[in-house]
C-alpha cells in the first residue's frame, strides 16, 4: 500500500452483504476512468482482487486510492434516517469521488435544521452530499441529467432502463409525487415521509 497525500486520495464505498460484494463492474469502472483521467494510469486497480469480504452482516468497504491503492476498510453500516431536506444553492465541484468531503460536509453542517440538502448548481437540481437523487412523476423515475457524481447506482439503474435523465430546476418539483435518494450503500431507497423545505407539505 502507498503513502499518498491525503488531498490527492479517490475513495469508493462498495457494499458487502453476506459476503457479497454488490455491483462492482460499476466501481471498478469508475474507479478505472478516475486514474486513467487524473494519473494517466494504464494499469488496472483491479478491486476484486483486493476486498476480502466480511462473510457474515452488512457492511460498507471503503477502499482508498490514487495512482495505487492506500488503504481498505470494512465497517458495519447503519443506514442515515433522512426525512427533511433543503434546496441549497451551491458552486461545490465534485466530479471525481475523493475521500475529502469536507465542501459537502460543511455545507451540510451549514443547515443543521434539515436531514440533508439538495444541491443546486447553476439552477439546476445535482445531488444531495451522500446520494443522487431521482424524483418519480406518476410514470417514470428521472435524475438529473448533470450530478455533481456520477454515482454507481445511479450508472446501474440508468443502464437498466430504470432511470432517465432530464435538467430539473427547483419549479419542477411540484410536478413529482415521490422522492427517492441512491447510492452504493442505500440501493434505491424511496423516502415515504418526506419534506423538501419551502417547496410542499409532508408527504
Amino acid at each position: 500500500m502507498s503513502q499518498i497525500h491525503p488531498s490527492s486520495l479517490l475513495l469508493e464505498t462498495i457494499k458487502i452483504v453476506e459476503g457479497e460484494i454488490h455491483n462492482l463492474p460499476y466501481h471498478q469502472e469508475r474507479c478505472n476512468r478516475s486514474r486513467q483521467t487524473l494519473f494517466h494510469s494504464t494499469d488496472i486497480l483491479d478491486l476484486v482482487s483486493i476486498i476480502q469480504p466480511p462473510k457474515t452482516g452488512l457492511y460498507r468497504c471503503r477502499i482508498l486510492y490514487a495512482e495505487a491503492l492506500h488503504s481498505v476498510e470494512y465497517f458495519p453500516y447503519v443506514p442515515k434516517e433522512i426525512q427533511t431536506l433543503k434546496i441549497i444553492p451551491s458552486e461545490i465541484d465534485y466530479a471525481f469521488k475523493y475521500a475529502d468531503r469536507s465542501a459537502l460536509t460543511a455545507l451540510l453542517d451549514s443547515h443543521k435544521e434539515v436531514d440533508e440538502v439538495i444541491i443546486e448548481k447553476e439552477g439546476y437540481l445535482t445531488d444531495t452530499t451522500i446520494a443522487n437523487i431521482a424524483f418519480y412523476d406518476g410514470n417514470q423515475w428521472f435524475t438529473p441529467e448533470d450530478p455533481l457524481l456520477k454515482g454507481t447506482m445511479r450508472a446501474k439503474l440508468i443502464d437498466e432502463g430504470f432511470l432517465q435523465t432530464r435538467k430539473l430546476k427547483k419549479s419542477d418539483l411540484p410536478l413529482y409525487t415521490q422522492v427517492a435518494l441512491m447510492n452504493a450503500m442505500l440501493g434505491f431507497k424511496i423516502l415515504n415521509h418526506f419534506n423538501i423545505q419551502g417547496l410542499c407539505d409532508d408527504h
